[in-house]
């Protein structure tokens, strides 16, 4: 008690339960008992200022978590607070009486303090204001431990008697220190624990961690196909196998071979045609090939780039005297200018239309994207129009004359961007009676394109 008397430790037992509002308010009921007691010791008998007092009350507090202000951080492992709030009280104080003293049984005479001559205040409901603040250490998810002090301050006519003396003018406060042992009560399978204890943005990471979760097993792809599981009809395809949207494997020529296995992916076997099992047709019917059977298998074909790379310029426009018919682009990689073996069924398609057509010229023109040098890129778009010719004459035996080489390097690139793939590539143009062919630039020596006499290509 901190008032006229000096005062002398007391003991007292106490109970309170908090609950949380959020991560940084929360509410707090608390239940005291205490027995206090104070000796001035101006000597050992008369005249001497001593009292004991008891206090039974409560007191309802806010608190506020002052660390849950900082950001950083999940679980707290300390919880420190302040809190205010307002309680009442019944006090009843047992006092030695002297002159300074009368009423509650003093008659203003020095006493000693004994038993039947002491001064008496009997218990009376009172209020008080109340402050305090502490720190709790997190032990589990159900216990902790702290250490808290708390000022009692009563109000109205007895605040300076609870020594049972008035000798000043300033009310008497009873300060309370305690150690306290907290247990989170309720069931902790449906109860989270009190919000003061994690940080106020710790949901929201937890929220995002588990949308990030269920982003990561909605696009998951295990057998890497390009197509997410949640779609993908056959969740075990080979790698590197072409597929299609619904992760099906490819059989563009619908022979029962699929394309990563059929060494002619777009050659689909005509009535009365056999097949190996490496999808080769055994006895081919040459017969020619009528406009709507040339029709139909570039009409194939295309449906099978776009489909596989999404993007219309996957083809060019060709005319023809049968009118306009669409060819697939090539595409290449940083640096390349072989023809891909996965490209060999795309120049099937084409080689066919050429023979289908015998009196179409088409221009044969190679780009580049635009890394590296414009010299570089000069020598590399050449090359990349000059393998594709070679294939078609060498392996479909199409008159070199039939196909007008023309390179372009960086200087036409259809999208902006430095590596992208659209730009790496040879398209297929119309060759109109004027169209010239480029001549190599400096510095590439390549052999002239011959046919080959036996027509022995696939």
């Amino acid at each position: 008690m901190s008032s006229d008397v000096d005062a002398k430790l007391g003991y007292g037992l106490g109970v309170h339960a908090r609950k949380s509002l959020d991560h940084l308010f929360s509410l707090r009921l608390d239940a005291l008992y205490s027995k206090t007691k104070g000796d001035a010791e101006f000597d050992s008998g008369d005249g001497n200022r001593r009292f004991e007092t008891d206090w039974v009350g409560g007191t309802g507090f806010g608190v506020v978590t002052l660390n849950n202000f900082l950001l950083n951080g999940d679980t707290r492992k300390w919880n420190i607070f302040l809190m205010a709030g307002a309680g009442f009280n019944f006090v009843s104080t047992e006092f030695q009486c002297n002159d300074e003293t009368s009423g509650f049984g003093c008659s203003g005479d020095n006493q000693p303090w004994q038993e039947g001559r002491n001064g008496m205040i009997d218990s009376e409901f009172h209020v008080n204001a109340a402050a305090g603040g502490g720190i709790s250490y997190r032990l589990s998810e159900r216990m902790n431990i702290g250490v808290e002090y708390q000022a009692l301050i009563p109000l109205g006519n007895r605040a300076d008697l609870m020594d049972g003396y008035k000798a000043s003018t300033f009310r008497d406060v009873l300060n309370v220190f305690g150690v306290a042992l907290n247990f989170n009560i309720g069931d902790a399978t449906t109860k989270s624990e009190p919000a003061y204890w994690t940080n106020v943005f710790t949901p929201v990471k937890d929220e995002i961690n588990t949308l990030n979760r269920r982003v990561d097993a909605v696009t998951t792809d295990s057998d890497g196909d390009g197509i997410v599981d949640s779609i993908d009809q056959e969740p075990d395809t080979p790698a590197d196998v072409p597929v299609d949207s619904r992760g099906r494997t490819l059989d563009s020529d619908k022979d029962g071979v699929p394309d990563y296995r059929d060494l002619e992916p777009f050659f689909p076997p005509r009535p009365g045609e056999e097949i190996d099992a490496d999808g080769v047709v055994i006895e081919r019917m040459d017969r020619g090939l009528n406009e709507d059977e040339v029709r139909s298998i570039v009409g194939d074909e295309i449906e099978r780039v776009i489909e596989r790379d999404g993007i219309m310029t996957s083809t060019t426009m060709v005319n023809s005297p049968n009118g306009a018919i669409y060819l697939p682009m090539l595409y290449f990689g940083l640096n390349a200018s072989e023809v891909s073996y996965d490209d060999y069924g795309m120049l099937a398609s084409v080689a066919r239309v050429l023979q289908a057509n015998p009196d179409m010229r088409v221009i044969v023109r190679g780009y580049t994207d635009r890394v590296g040098n414009p010299e570089f890129n000069q020598k590399l778009s050449y090359m990349r129009a000059y393998n594709v010719i070679s294939h078609l004459v060498t392996e479909h035996n199409i008159q070199r004359e039939r196909l007008i080489l023309q390179y372009r390097g960086e200087d036409e690139a259809i999208v902006p961007l430095d590596r992208s793939r659209t730009n790496r590539r040879v398209e297929f143009l119309t060759g109109q009676g004027d169209a010239t062919e480029d001549s190599a630039p400096a510095g590439v020596d390549v052999p002239e394109i011959q046919n080959n006499p036996t027509g022995n290509g696939n």
